[in-house]
C-alpha cells in the first residue's frame, strides 16, 4: 500500500491549550501579568477571526511594524491559524527602506505600535497593497483603525484544514549588510523542525522559562526559544526590548533557566555595575548567538559558574543548528559543537571538495529547517541553495574529534599577503584588553600586503588607553600578520537591527586607504 503523504498542520496554541491550559504560558515584564495557554489561544483565536473578518485570507501577508509586545504575538499565531504569512518588519530600518520590503511583499494589512507612527505616515501613500492600517495602540491617522477591535471577536476558531507544511508562515529577513534585507521564507514545516531539534538536542522542558528580549523581527526572537517553548508548554516573559536592569532582575528573582542574547548584549551586562554581584544560581543555559562572541565575555560567565557557550544560526536555517555539550564548554572555548538531531552540516574549500581537519572553509547545512528561499527573489535563492545545500557564507573550522567552530564571514576574511586573517579571533583578543568596551576589524588596502588590518575600537570611559601599548598586547597574543596596521577610536560601533556589528557600515566610514 502507498504511503499518503501528511498535510497535516497544527494550531500550536489550540493544541498546547488542550494539553496544559492551566501553565502560564506568558508572562508582561512591564504588568507582571501572567497569561496562561487557554487564555493566549482565546486572544490568538480573536485575532485571527478578527483579520478573517477584515478579509485576510490564506496567503495574504501581514505586516507588522512594532516594539515586542503581548499584541505582537497574538499576530503572529494568528496568521499561523489562518494560513496567512507575517512579514516582520525591521524598525531600525528607515521608512524608504521599510517601503522597498513592503511594496514586494504586498502585505494587504499593516499592524503597528505607536512609536511607529511617524514611519507609518512616511510610507502610507506609497505601499498601495495595504488595505488596513491597524494601530496596536496610538493611531498615526483617524481613519486608522484599533487593533482592539478584536475584542469583540469570539475566542474559538476553526483552524483550517488544508494547510501543507511547506506553507510560508512567515517572511523573516537577513541582517542587511549587503544591500536590502532579503526575506528568507520559514514554513510551518521550518519552524516546526526547528523546534524539534532545539527541544531534542538542548533539553527544554514544561519547566522552562525564558526572557523574550530579542526584538520579534528577528528569527531569535520568533525562533531560539520563543516556539520551541510553546512546543513543550514553557513560558516567555515577554520585554519591549533589551533593558539591562530588566534582564538582571528577571535572571534573579524570575525563575528564569534559559536565556538568549546577542554578544553586545552580554558586553553591556558585563560592564554594568551589578554585573559584580548577579546571581546566575537559576540558569540552566545562557547562549550567544548572531555573531562572534569575544572569548573574554565566555570566561567572565565561567567565573561565576556558568556554562555560557556560543550557538550558531541564520535566518535561513532555523536559527538553532548547533550544541555544545556542557562538559565540553571549558575544553573547546569557543566552538559551537555538533549539528543537532535532524540537521546535517560540510565544510568546503571554494571548489566544492570538502576540507581537512583543522582548515577553514565555508559551512554548509541542509535539513528540514532550512528555507526553501527568499520571498520573491530567485536568483538570491539559486546562488545560495545548491543541490540542497544551503551555502551560509560563513567560515567553520572542524577538528579532528568533530567538534565545529565558527571564526567568521567568507566575505569579511582578510586576505594580507597570502595569509587568512578571521576577524572573530583578532577582535576576541582586542576585547581581552582591559581598556576596550567594544572592537571590530575590518581590511583596509595596502600597497605590500594587499590588505591589512584596522581596528575600529570603543574605549571605555575613565580607563588609560596608549595605542603603542595596546599593538604591545595585541603583537604578544597574535601572530605579526594579524596585528591591526591601524586603528581608528570611536565613541560606539554601528550595529544592524539584530544587534550585530554593522561591518558594511564600518566598511564606508573607515575602509579607506587613508
Amino acid at each position: 500500500m502507498e504511503a499518503q503523504k501528511s498535510q497535516f498542520v497544527p494550531d500550536w496554541l489550540h493544541k498546547r491549550a488542550q494539553l496544559t491550559p492551566s501553565c502560564v504560558a506568558l508572562e508582561d515584564a512591564a504588568s507582571g501579568r501572567q497569561i496562561t495557554y487557554r487564555e493566549w489561544n482565546a486572544s490568538a483565536n480573536r485575532t485571527a477571526d478578527y483579520l478573517r473578518a477584515l478579509g485576510v485570507e490564506t496567503g495574504d501577508r501581514v505586516a507588522v511594524y512594532a516594539s515586542n509586545s503581548l499584541e505582537y504575538l497574538d499576530i503572529w499565531m494568528a496568521c499561523g491559524k489562518i494560513g496567512a504569512i507575517l512579514q516582520n518588519l525591521n524598525w531600525r530600518l528607515t521608512p524608504a527602506e521599510l517601503s522597498a520590503l513592503i511594496v514586494n511583499a504586498a502585505p494587504v494589512a499593516l499592524i503597528y505600535s505607536g512609536e511607529y507612527t511617524r514611519g507609518v505616515n512616511q510610507m502610507r501613500a506609497g505601499i498601495p497593497s495595504v488595505r488596513h492600517f491597524i494601530a496596536i495602540d496610538q493611531p498615526a491617522a483617524e481613519s486608522d483603525r484599533r487593533f482592539s477591535e478584536r475584542e469583540a471577536h469570539p475566542n474559538h476558531f476553526d483552524t483550517p484544514t488544508d494547510l501543507a507544511p511547506d506553507h510560508p508562515w512567515v517572511i523573516c529577513y537577513t541582517g542587511g549588510t549587503t544591500g536590502l534585507p532579503k526575506g528568507a521564507v520559514l514554513t510551518h514545516a521550518n519552524m516546526t523542525w526547528n523546534s524539534i531539534n532545539t527541544v531534542m538536542s538542548w533539553g527544554l522542558d514544561q519547566n522552562d522559562v525564558t526572557i523574550l528580549n530579542a526584538p520579534l523581527f528577528h528569527t531569535g526572537g520568533l525562533n531560539v526559544f520563543t516556539l520551541p517553548l510553546i512546543h513543550v508548554g514553557g513560558k516567555s516573559i515577554v520585554c519591549k526590548a533589551f533593558d539591562v536592569d530588566q534582564t538582571f532582575d528577571l535572571m534573579e528573582h524570575g525563575g528564569v533557566t534559559v536565556y538568549f542574547g546577542v554578544p553586545t548584549m552580554y558586553v553591556v551586562m558585563q560592564q554594568h555595575p551589578r554585573w559584580a554581584t548577579a546571581d546566575f544560581s537559576r540558569m540552566k543555559l545562557i547562549i550567544s548567538g548572531g555573531a562572534p562572541c569575544p572569548l573574554p565575555i565566555f570566561e567572565r560567565f565561567w567565573e561565576k559558574g556558568v556554562d555560557f557557550k556560543t550557538g550558531y544560526g541564520l535566518t535561513e536555517a532555523g536559527p538553532n543548528t548547533f550544541w555544545l555539550p556542557p562538559e565540553d564548554v571549558r575544553r573547546k572555548p569557543g566552538a559551537v559543537g555538533f549539528p543537532l538531531f535532524h540537521i546535517d552540516v560540510r565544510v568546503t574549500r571554494l571548489d566544492g571538495i570538502g576540507c581537512d581537519p583543522g582548515e577553514a572553509g565555508e559551512l554548509l547545512i541542509r535539513g528540514p529547517h532550512v528555507t526553501p528561499g527568499y520571498w520573491n527573489n530567485p536568483e538570491a535563492t539559486a546562488a545560495v541553495i545548491i543541490d540542497g545545500w544551503l551555502h551560509t557564507g560563513d567560515l567553520a573550522v572542524r577538528d579532528d574529534e568533530g567538534y565545529y567552530t565558527i571564526v567568521g564571514r567568507l566575505k569579511d576574511m582578510i586576505i594580507s599577503g597570502g595569509e587568512n586573517i578571521y576577524p572573530a579571533e583578532v577582535e576576541s583578543v582586542m576585547h581581552a584588553h582591559p581598556a576596550i568596551a567594544e572592537a571590530a576589524l575590518i581590511g583596509v588596502p595596502d600597497p605590500k600586503w594587499g590588505e591589512v588590518g584596522r581596528a575600529i575600537i570603543v574605549i571605555k570611559p575613565d580607563q588609560p588607553f596608549s595605542e603603542a601599548e595596546f599593538l604591545v598586547f595585541l603583537g604578544a597574543r597574535l601572530a605579526r600578520y594579524k596585528v591591526p596596521k591601524s586603528i581608528r577610536c570611536v565613541e560606539t560601533l554601528p550595529k544592524t537591527g539584530p544587534g550585530k556589528i554593522d561591518k558594511k557600515a564600518l566598511y564606508e566610514q573607515f575602509g579607506g586607504d587613508q
